[in-house]
């Protein structure tokens, strides 16, 4: 720990020492990040060449402090093949560009390459996972940090240094097409699959291998909560709501030592997320001792317009709150002037250049760490050997909603029809932030089930209607096919894939889609949570054959599918499972893996019903409708297995401690013991619920508060410890502290957020002596 903390004295005087030297100019140069990175260079006939554009952005500020998207490929950049930068060349622009810093500039500082990876890294040839909806459903943090730390390991070997990625964010309204870059609607899931994320990107020893990355952590905060699930909508939310939901994620990746996050569109009860002081220095900084960056959204500063018509203004408004690094806005453009006119005090620049400083220092910028080895991206870019780790993803991914007279995994089957909008289109199984994609890079639904059914099996497929496409006209075969099969395949669902013909706004976001596919992703928020187009209706058709129908869901938000619940024999939801998908998918299928997944967002039966998230809050409110259930369709944690669990919960320790043990670290020792009581082995995921029975304000009516996935063979049970002490007993009471308060406390465990035992603890004024305990 010495070590480390030399090392950082040290850093803070050669930070202190260039910052002496610097210019205003120059100062401002570090803080922004205004060129969109794709127009740095031009692919030639002989290699790669810098524009002039880019040399004139350098020139404007004498330095760069960051460059974002530099291999960003994607409709939006209009990047592809034939212009992008293959995998192997990229440490050769990276370092061209380095190397023009250090030769067309005073000082000579190296710039970071910040990147999109909201699961895996959006450039030509990169390793692509299942969008983070799925990996919440894994519930498997150890999962997703092997995952994020062979996604620092590609963003490194090219070259660069900060990886954008979504794991802030919490799911409160699936109408929100960003859904699918959420983990959960669960801010306890959120914060350990982030946790995960940052140690798997950044490492654990606080500083930073050859193969570690700067996680920029998003959305700082409550995105999520945006009214009406659209997108960048205010979050009418007030602050204990923001500290027990929206905050935890973040909170949690400060202790695990993560350095930068970007600050969300929303406001926050009329404060804007990037002027306000209160989240993004008084809760970030002070209260959290956090010492990274804080990096705006794409254009979001100029947003700030709204508020001050001023860009000195808004840039003065967004420094004060502690904005350090723009992100293509006008409003950074104008630090130096606004220096100049008083309206900024010089300080507060001087503070965010600090920060950037310190980051490239860290990440060794300054000691030759600028510089990549040619040749590493052809090692560890698309590497084949993490292919096992994704497939596992994705087969955990995986959520048996419904399996009636258990039929499957399928057996005995001769003839198997396949058929859907999803059942062969690769693109539809990605998620938003996808890069293009080489044919063979990937397995679909159909390509999966050829592969893995038993060779006297006959498929035959038809894609019967499109994701939002109104004709029939493929009914018919559909049908015929159903009709002479066993089995029907359904593969529905959504869609993120983005075309190139489509338009978008200045921060990359889909404009126009009327013509196209899409029905999620950034901007893509729906009023309707049904299926798209005539997908229901085509899934009625086959029904309507009496062929059994197993429905498979390739989604990145939850769907109400109440009718095809009711009627279909089987119900997978596989999320955008990723390039691997279809292989997992057709394993469950037939029995190969036992799906294990279980959801990390509840799924209404209406949008009409919305929220039915299951932590909401138990303030007396009659949970439903004089015309419909309030209750989800499938809730929270639920997810069914081929195998069967039974439970009960015993507690190894006293039933009973006081405000002040709890407060000097005793936990309660709480016992869950699970058993397989079916004939196959696999994973069931040991959830425990609280409720706090009395408090001085209301509670929610359960709250996740552990959880751990065990592997468990037929008759086989094992027993799950957690512990409960002041970190998950605090409440944020009527004078908004947090703290501890004497009372009855159920605790409940199961395989869903409905768990199926319960018991209760005593948090007590005094002590209670010896080992006696309260009553139950």
């Amino acid at each position: 720990m010495g070590g480390y903390q030399d090392k950082s004295v040290t850093i803070k005087a050669r930070v202190d020492h260039l910052l002496e030297q610097m210019t205003l100019k120059e100062k401002v140069g570090q803080l922004n990040q205004k060129l969109y990175g794709w127009q740095a260079y031009r692919k030639t006939d002989n290699g790669y060449e810098l524009t002039e554009l880019f040399k004139k952005h350098v020139e404007q500020f004498d330095g760069m402090g960051a460059l974002y998207g530099l291999f960003r490929a994607d409709p939006w950049s209009a990047v592809d093949f034939t212009n992008g930068i293959a995998a192997e060349d990229s440490a050769v622009v990276t370092n061209m560009i380095q190397k023009y810093l250090e030769d067309n500039t005073r000082l000579g500082i190296p710039v970071l390459f910040s990147e999109e990876c909201p699961h895996g890294h959006q450039a030509l040839g990169s390793t692509l996972f299942p969008t983070h909806i799925g990996a919440g459903a894994s519930w498997n943090p150890s999962l997703q940090k092997r995952i994020s730390s062979h996604v620092a390991s590609e963003l490194r070997a090219r070259g660069t240094h900060l990886g954008l990625v979504s794991t802030l964010d919490i799911v409160r309204d699936p109408r929100w097409g960003r859904t699918e870059e959420c983990f959960s609607e669960d801010p306890y899931l959120s914060a350990k699959m982030t946790e995960a994320v940052v140690e798997g990107m950044q490492g654990t020893s606080g500083e930073f291998d050859e193969d570690k990355a700067v996680a920029v952590l998003k959305h700082f905060a409550a995105q999520g909560a945006g009214v009406g699930g659209h997108n960048s909508g205010p979050a009418l939310i007030g602050e204990r709501e923001l500290r027990e939901l929206f905050l935890p994620p973040m909170k949690v990746a400060v202790q695990r030592g993560a350095l930068a996050c970007m600050a969300a569109y929303n406001e926050i009860d009329g404060v804007p997320c990037h002027s306000n002081k209160q989240l993004l220095t008084n809760i970030l900084r002070e209260e959290w001792n956090y010492q990274g960056i804080v990096m705006a959204d794409g254009t979001a500063l100029d947003r700030l317009l709204k508020l001050t018509g001023d860009k000195e203004l808004a840039a003065a408004y967004a420094l004060e709150a502690g904005v350090d690094l723009s992100l293509w806005d006008e409003v950074y453009l104008s630090i130096e002037s606004a220096v100049r006119n008083g309206k900024i005090e010089e300080r507060l620049v001087d503070r965010a250049v600090e920060r950037m400083l310190t980051i490239k220092h860290k990440l060794g910028l300054f000691d030759g760490r600028k510089w990549t080895p040619v040749s590493k991206a052809s090692l560890v870019v698309g590497n084949n050997n993490f292919e096992k780790t994704n497939l596992e993803m994705a087969r955990q991914s995986l959520v048996l909603l419904k399996n009636e007279k258990s039929i499957l995994p399928l057996e005995g089957v001769k003839k198997l029809a396949v058929i859907g909008p999803n059942a062969d289109n690769l693109y539809n199984m990605m998620g938003d932030y996808t890069p293009p994609l080489k044919t063979e890079s990937g397995s679909t639904v159909l390509q999966g089930i050829r592969r893995t059914a038993p060779t006297n099996v006959e498929i035959a497929y038809s894609k019967g209607c499109g994701i939002r496409d109104s004709t029939m006209a493929g009914f018919a075969e559909a049908r015929k096919i159903a009709s002479e099969s066993d089995v029907a395949i359904i593969v529905a669902g959504g869609s993120s894939a983005r075309d190139f013909g489509m338009d978008f706004e200045n921060n990359g976001a889909v404009k126009h889609y009327d013509a196209a596919e899409m029905d999620c992703g950034e901007n893509v928020d729906v009023a309707d949570l049904s299926l798209g187009g005539v997908q229901s209706q085509l899934i009625q058709q086959i029904i309507e054959t009496g062929t059994p129908v197993v429905l498979i869901l390739i989604q990145g938000r939850p769907h109400a599918i109440p009718w095809e619940a009711a009627h279909c024999s089987a119900i997978l939801c596989g999320w955008y499972p990723g390039p691997l998908g279809g292989t997992a998918v057709a394993e469950a299928l037939f029995g190969k893996i036992n799906p294990s997944g279980k959801l990390p967002v509840s799924i209404p039966a209406s949008s009409m019903q919305l929220p039915v998230y299951y932590n909401a809050k138990d303030s007396g409110a009659k949970e439903d409708y004089f015309d419909m259930s309030g209750k989800p369709l499938f809730p929270f944690g639920y997810g069914l297995s081929y195998a069967t669990f039974s439970y009960r919960l015993t507690s190894y320790g006293k039933k009973s401690l006081s405000v002040s043990e709890l407060e000097e670290g005793r936990r309660f020792d709480i016992a869950v013991e699970v058993s397989n009581m079916g004939e196959r082995a696999g994973y069931e995921v040991v959830q425990l619920y609280i409720k706090d029975m009395e408090a001085s304000v209301t509670q929610r009516k359960k709250e996740l508060k552990g959880f751990e996935k065990v592997w468990l063979e037929p008759g086989e049970t094992k027993a799950v410890r957690f512990w409960l002490g002041k970190e998950q007993l605090s409440i944020w009471d009527i004078q908004m502290k947090e703290t501890v308060e004497p009372g009855l406390v159920k605790v409940m465990a199961g395989g869903s957020s409905e768990p199926t035992t319960e018991a209760f603890l005593r948090i007590t004024t005094k002590r209670l002596g010896g080992e006696e305990s309260a009553s139950n």
